[in-house]
């Protein structure tokens, strides 16, 4: 659905939301008038370097390895188009457009803030793109996250010259010639420093982390409420989440997870049935039940810490060299992803860890010897009905896959330039496999959910929590009761598309109010 409201973009700092609005709405964006005037004043100052005799870096020379080359002015245009045509070199297959929205949208933002030295044409020309919904075809493969995202970002550039290939606001892929004609918008020569200014950014690192947290705050709301259902339907005790046990280790994550948890499980028939110390004998719950308010706090915790970061690469104006608030430009290391890989890294691991407990908890409702009366696998008939065998299998498998993906892309490092980028961050490769993560954890969260629904449907005439029984009639507008065994992927693709929407959440809201 496109946002018709339009994003403003000044030299100060975009907003999460403002992020969101452009990759996944569609939002216009506008540059404001503090923007064209700061960004007219730096590049007078580009100009003044660019008619000197003395050389400087970026702006009358050559790049990286070639930075010692002194570059006539007649040639200064073609150092441009030469510098985005070879820097656009992707391969693979095509990163999808909320990616690409926002980064051009962090591109755009970094321009505003007056420190690149780009003309104001060139900037609104770029806002012109954003705001028409074309969309310059990315690939996976061509970032080290140093020197920026060059190569996804030289594919941006080379959309604004006019080349190369993009999708239009239809998702019609077609020549970039030709949706900017289509569009009205007039190509840019790009002049001195411009084609430098448009690619040495962070941009698409930082727009994956932005877009993965807004997932994870999401998804992690989600643990917390298809664990209680998975405490509330195999019988265990909320008595662990209470607020004076969790005072006693003062993470904040971790209170919010138990309060989140002891709001949907509050008023459960199901739980009241056995409060009675002589009707239940079990001392404590597994720890995949007990521990689910540490590891999902945690989790909460290493979400805020990247935020943290995002919040200050939001602020930032990442470009070498840099425009300085004194007139000088001068060369530095802003480019370098160290901060956003490491942190795209951690959130891998977060997204690992949580389906891990997750699928731990699916596991259980399935083994007779663990899940307290309810049939084997919950089927219909055991042995002539699997019931939900293979969806924890199918966890199973995607939770292997999200351990391989939590292993860090930020501890490898391939030299490039002639050894002059002898260090590299591989952020944008860990902005790629956490895409997949946040992706699995989907998955793995919503047969949880699937599972731990017909469980409940099973413990009937136990009535469910208020929260929980929110969630359950949810899920029925599209999956079915418990029955026989039926083609069972399409209701975890319901259940996917529920807890990717929100719905699972949602519904547990209904009844809770909001959960933290």
């Amino acid at each position: 659905m496109r946002d018709n409201g339009v994003v403003n973009v000044g030299p100060e700092p975009p907003t999460f939301d403002d992020v969101i609005r452009v990759a996944r709405h569609g939002a216009p964006v506008q540059l404001t008038d503090d923007a064209i005037a700061a960004i007219a004043a730096a590049r007078q100052r580009v100009n003044e370097l660019a008619e000197s005799p003395v050389p400087a870096y970026g702006i009358s020379t050559g790049f990286g390895a070639l930075a010692t080359r002194h570059i006539d002015p007649a040639l200064r245009a073609q150092l441009q188009r030469s510098l985005v045509r070879s820097h656009a070199a992707g391969s693979g297959p095509e990163v999808e457009t909320e990616v690409v929205r926002a980064l051009m949208l962090l591109r755009l933002s970094t321009l505003a803030t007056g420190h690149t030295g780009i003309r104001p044409t060139t900037a609104k020309t770029l806002a012109a793109l954003i705001s028409a919904g074309i969309t310059p075809i990315v690939h996976e493969y061509g970032s080290l996250g140093c020197s920026g995202d060059l190569a996804p970002l030289a594919h941006v550039a080379l959309t604004l010259m006019g080349e190369g290939v993009v999708r239009d606001a239809s998702g019609t892929v077609l020549p970039a010639a030709e949706a900017l004609k289509q569009a009205r918008i007039e190509p840019v020569e790009l002049a001195a420093k411009e084609g430098l200014a448009l690619i040495n950014g962070t941009d698409g690192m930082l727009g994956m982390l932005i877009l993965a947290i807004d997932d994870l705050t999401r998804l992690v709301r989600t643990a917390d409420v298809s664990a209680a259902m998975s405490v509330e339907a195999l019988l265990g005790t909320d008595r662990v989440f209470a607020p004076e046990l969790q005072a006693l280790r003062p993470h904040p994550g971790q209170a919010l997870s138990a309060a989140n948890m002891t709001k949907v499980l509050r008023d459960s028939g199901i739980m009241a049935s056995h409060r009675d110390p002589a009707a239940c004998t079990r001392v404590q719950d597994a720890y995949s039940l007990r521990c689910a308010p540490q590891v999902a706090g945690a989790a909460r915790d290493t979400i805020a810490h990247a935020a943290t970061v995002a919040g200050r690469e939001l602020a930032s104006a990442i470009d070498n060299p840099a425009v300085l608030a004194d007139g000088r430009v001068e060369s530095n290391g802003n480019f370098h992803g160290a901060p956003l890989a490491y942190v795209l890294d951690f959130l891998a691991v977060v997204a690992a860890d949580l389906a891990s407990m997750s699928e731990r908890r699916t596991d259980r409702f399935l083994d007779v010897a663990r899940n307290h009366g309810l049939p084997a696998f919950l089927a219909d008939d055991p042995g002539v009905d699997s019931g939900h065998m293979i969806a924890q299998y199918t966890q199973a498998a995607v939770v292997s896959e999200l351990k391989r993906l939590a292993v860090p892309a930020s501890v490898d490092s391939i030299p490039s330039s002639a050894m002059q980028e002898d260090h590299v961050s591989m952020g944008w490769s860990a902005a790629r496999k956490l895409r997949r993560s946040v992706d699995g954890l989907t998955r793995v969260l919503a047969i949880e959910v699937l599972t731990a629904a017909r469980a409940l449907d099973l413990r009937a005439p136990l009535e469910p929590a208020p929260a929980t029984a929110a969630v359950l009639q949810a899920l029925r507008e599209t999956v079915p009761a418990p029955g026989p065994d039926r083609f069972l992927a399409p209701e975890i693709d319901s259940a996917v598309r529920l807890v990717a929407e929100g719905g699972v959440v949602a519904a547990a809201e209904s009844v809770t109010g909001p959960l933290d």
